[in-house]
């Protein structure tokens, strides 16, 4: 048995649209209930983070596949997400079970109040003994559906949360080395460390029809989990009552190291960059090596439109992002205080002048 699954008190799963839906389109009531009766046999809480709004809204709208279209895809997923919660509802009713549902845009993950407030909301449903139901706001959203899956969104769900374990249930049985079809393609029971992936090729496509992902989208999941101390388990979903238990089938990705602070794995993980401040190599060893703030003197270029407080890459001489900070000066005004020091620029500016541009508490390395 698996120490990492049958301890977790709080675990995320996340199920793919191919799991949950027909090959055409339209939700399959078995596969629902299935998951549902394997969710409830567990004793811990769950976060359940569910595609398929998109899917499900094929059928009863007349479409024989998913549609390429962004308007398309939102009327489907306008449609279909109603769909999908009712079969969620009906399914845990049987189990005397209460869902919320809870659906979320980038700018819920990357901005930090945003994201506060997505943590204030799923605590809450937990605490009230109900299952958060997570979906991308399809309906609205332009990039989630660009991105086309919930893996990455189930990871720093994962995260938001301070889950003990994330489950990611595909229609595959776990992570081979090539193409699970060919034979000579071996399975992967465990994954310790990036190492461990040097000769799998993840690169093939997801084989559902009308799912979006890929084990290249499952396998950057895990990362952000491991890297924030959660261990990963990723299966098919008919197997998911025995993952669940506890039974080493799929493949675990263990975690790389302990939980980091919550504020260091937003940074590092649910920002997008507005802007790049490009380092000489005395700043990088400086803010790599030393864990040092970044002034202005290590600085030769500045990239981008941001204002303080935004968040920004430090990339090195070669242009290689090597940490992201929270910058406390504008991009406007940052030209001009390029390669001095700061003792120069309190005396020639003021006292406000001399602080750094990326406070070290304010900065993760990449």
């Amino acid at each position: 048995m698996r120490e990492q699954v049958t301890e977790a008190r709080r675990i995320v799963v996340k199920v793919g649209s191919s799991s949950l839906t027909t090959a055409t389109g339209g939700l399959d009531a078995s596969r629902v209930d299935a998951l549902v009766d394997a969710l409830a046999a567990t004793q811990a809480e769950v976060v359940l983070v569910s595609s398929g709004a998109i899917a499900a809204g094929l059928a009863p709208l007349g479409l024989s596949r998913r549609p390429r279209d962004l308007a398309t895809q939102q009327a489907a997923a306008s449609v279909g997400q109603g769909l999908l919660m009712r079969a969620y509802n009906d399914a845990f009713a049987r189990h005397d079970r209460v869902v919320g549902q809870v659906l979320l845009t980038v700018d819920d993950v990357t901005r930090r109040a945003h994201y506060r407030n997505a943590y204030r909301t799923l605590r809450r449903l937990l605490d009230l003994r109900a299952v958060p139901i997570v979906n991308e706001n399809d309906t609205v959203a332009t990039e989630e559906i660009r991105f086309g899956d919930n893996d990455r969104l189930a990871a720093l769900v994962a995260a938001l949360v301070h889950a003990d374990l994330l489950v990611l249930l595909s229609d595959v049985d776990g992570l081979y080395t090539g193409d699970p079809a060919l034979p000579t393609s071996r399975a992967i029971s465990d994954v310790r460390s990036p190492d461990d992936l040097a000769n799998v090729d993840i690169r093939r496509p997801g084989k559902a029809g009308v799912g979006t992902g890929g084990m290249v989208t499952k396998v950057e999941a895990a990362r952000i989990a491991t890297t924030s101390g959660i261990p990963v388990v990723l299966t098919s979903a008919p197997q998911a009552a025995r993952v669940l238990a506890g039974e080493e089938i799929g493949t675990l990705f263990h975690r790389l190291r302990e939980r980091p602070q919550a504020r260091l794995f937003w940074l590092a993980h649910a920002t997008s960059p507005r802007g790049r401040l490009h380092l000489d190599a005395g700043a990088v060893q400086a803010v790599v090596r030393r864990h040092a703030s970044l002034l202005p003197a290590g600085i030769t270029a500045v990239d981008g439109r941001f204002a303080a407080g935004d968040p920004v890459d430090l990339v090195d001489v070669g242009g290689v992002p090597v940490a992201r900070g929270l910058v406390n000066y504008d991009a406007a005004e940052l030209p001009t205080l390029l390669g001095r020091s700061t003792l120069e620029l309190a005396a020639e500016l003021g006292p406000a002048y001399e602080r750094e541009v990326v406070h070290r508490d304010d900065l993760v390395l990449l």
